[in-house]
């Protein structure tokens, strides 16, 4: 199986300017000429906005078509979390965009509540696995790093992706989770967080990562900053074969 380049963005987002964000990562973006997939932050086109009515979208909505276009455009997976309305209910959702123009989801499981995001969105009830080139990926979103069985490596997921708006008070706990979920999981684990401040005075230190199945962890610091890493298939599935932790894994199901 082929190795994968995957290039995160960490930037620093307009408060609830879609446009804006959009316009900005249109220049970021453009100067990535080889990457497999392209990681967002949760929110990338917001923010950590409580203000649904003003800033949902729907999925043929401009963050998603911006996506799918980028997708096609770059020949990579673009993955990301928006404000989505469906159904009448908004969700904190990841979105993967594929280059042939399909897309996965998967919607914030764990809400949080003391940012009373769950007094305005609807929690997801399912995780989705997404294969991409012969890797199994698991996307979640922000709160969800703090609940491990959540995360538990039941489906043999190569990768598991995190993004982001993790603030600066709680740093410290961002960077050792990230590298906790990767050495029990025994997968690659990808955290993409934002930078600088947003329109409610929390600030963010950054520090998007790439975790080796090992726990070796490479950060990104605190500024603004696109950077790609080469994630390799047949390091993880030696690992795994050499240390077989997986194999003793607990079975159980989440009610």
């Amino acid at each position: 199986m082929q190795n994968l380049k995957i290039t995160i963005i960490q930037p620093n987002i307009f408060w609830e300017d879609i446009q804006a964000n959009l316009d900005k990562y249109k220049t970021i973006i453009s100067g990535i000429h080889e990457t497999d997939v392209i990681v967002l932050p949760e929110m990338f086109t917001t923010g950590f906005s409580m203000k649904i009515d003003k800033l949902k979208e729907s999925m043929d909505g401009p963050g998603v078509s911006w996506m799918k276009q980028l997708a096609k455009e770059k020949q990579a997976a673009v993955v990301g979390s928006l404000i989505i309305d469906e159904n009448e209910k908004v969700y904190n959702r990841a979105v993967w965009a594929f280059p042939n123009g399909s897309l996965s989801v998967y919607d914030k499981h764990h809400l949080y509540t003391m940012g009373q995001e769950a007094d305005h969105y609807t929690a997801g009830t399912t995780k989705t696995i997404i294969e991409y080139k012969g890797w199994k990926f698991c996307p979640l979103i922000c709160y969800d790093l703090r609940f491990p069985v959540w995360a538990r490596n039941a489906e043999d997921y190569d990768v598991l992706i995190y993004m982001a708006n993790w603030p600066s008070p709680r740093h410290h706990v961002w960077k050792n989770l990230l590298t906790a979920r990767a050495i029990e999981n025994q997968s690659y684990c990808i955290g993409c967080n934002r930078t600088d401040s947003d329109g409610t005075g929390l600030s963010y230190l950054g520090d998007s990562a790439l975790v080796s199945p090992k726990g070796f962890a490479e950060f990104m610091g605190e500024q603004e900053l696109v950077q790609t890493f080469e994630i390799s298939y047949s390091e993880l599935h030696d690992f795994r074969k050499s240390f077989p932790l997986l194999n003793d894994r607990d079975q159980f199901k989440i009610l």
